[in-house]
């Protein structure tokens, strides 16, 4: 397996350096940090939200919260031709992000927005995604809502089904709740699986019980 999601990092390093013959090497060199596109299609829960999506099959997509891509890339790589928009709160990793497009990668947008306050028309994409984001949201149910509201068809979303010891972590749900929450933001149904540490949950939007 390769080190590198080769493509998106070639095109990071390119809109980074405002070169298009540049190099992953010439990256390292110029000291840009490659970390965030080291392959983890290995772990449990990129697989299978990635497994996910393949049979949901959206014509277009936003990642709320991408933050340093742990979902993102695998699923950038896994779908090379999916119109995507990129959402994180954090200036510098928008920044990132749009260094990848620039670099190459047309199918991506990346737009700097709270989940908690979205400004998406309603229905503007086919899926949604919030890959662990929820537990770090002071107002879940507001990003929720605003999630399945942009959504066309379906929100699925990821959260820690166990306690781990990262502060930024305000919230531990249990599926219940996330079946509530998804219910008052206008989810229609709601299915749920459990991978390694992690709730996987799919949010059917637009469809009566």
């Amino acid at each position: 397996m390769e080190r590198y999601f080769t493509q998106l990092a070639t095109a990071f390093v390119r809109g980074r350096l405002r070169n298009s013959d540049a190099t992953i090497e010439d990256g390292l060199s110029a000291g840009l940090r490659l970390h965030k596109f080291k392959c983890d299609r290995q772990l449990p829960r990129v697989q299978r939200v990635i497994g996910i999506l393949r049979g949901l099959a959206p014509e277009s997509l936003l990642d709320v919260g991408s933050g340093r891509g742990t979902f993102l890339w695998p699923l950038l790589a896994a779908f090379p031709h999916l119109p995507v928009t990129s959402m994180d709160i954090d200036e510098q990793r928008v920044s990132d992000l749009s260094a990848v497009r620039i670099g190459g990668i047309a199918c991506l947008t990346a737009v700097q927005m709270d989940a908690q306050r979205m400004a998406f028309r309603e229905r503007s994409f086919d899926v949604v995604t919030l890959l662990e984001v929820l537990e770090h949201m002071r107002d879940p149910q507001s990003a929720l809502r605003n999630a399945i509201a942009a959504a066309r068809r379906f929100a699925v979303i990821s959260v820690p089904s166990v306690p781990d010891d990262n502060p930024e972590h305000l919230h531990l749900f249990t599926p219940r709740q996330l079946q509530m929450m998804a219910t008052r933001a206008g989810g229609s149904r709601f299915a749920i699986e459990h991978v390694l540490n992690h709730r996987i949950a799919v949010v059917r939007v637009g469809e009566s019980l």
